[in-house]
Formats: structure tokens, sequence, C-alpha cells
């Protein structure tokens, strides 16, 4: 799966990225590097962008850019 397929509240941790080098050094620089905890925060009201914590910051994706981050959602326990 990818951070697109979150929903607001989840966790994730991060496999792999995939796109362009370019794309690829922007969003490791960002700190979505593989095994990271990611949550989604928020989406815009249109959808786009959409807001993650990644290590105590919030950084907002277009979903273009979001969808390059493959990810394995954190199950929760209830």
């Amino acid at each position: 799966m990818n951070l697109l397929d979150l929903k607001v509240g989840q966790k994730a941790i991060v496999l792999k990225i995939d796109g362009s080098r370019d794309i690829k050094q922007r969003l490791i620089t960002m700190g979505f590097t593989k095994g990271q905890i990611v949550k989604l925060e928020k989406i815009a009201p249109l959808g786009d962008p959409i807001d993650f914590l990644v290590k105590d910051y919030h950084i907002s994706l277009r979903k273009s850019e979001a969808s390059n981050i493959i990810v394995e959602e954190i199950k929760t326990e209830k």
C-alpha cells in the first residue's frame, strides 16, 4: 500500500520510495526513510495536499508525491 491508502489517524512504517531519483532524494530529505513511522494527520478539504507527521514534524505532500511512498500499516489493538 502507499500513503494515499491510509485514513486520518492511521500510522504506517515506510518500506520504500518509488519514483525518479530527484523525487526519492527529496522525500528522504524530508524524513521519509525506510523504517520511519508516519501518521496521516489531515487531508485538505479538496483532497490535496495531505498532512503527515514524521519525526515530530508536520509535512504536507501532494497526492502525486505521497503515492511514491510504499508503507505497511501499523495495526492498533482495540
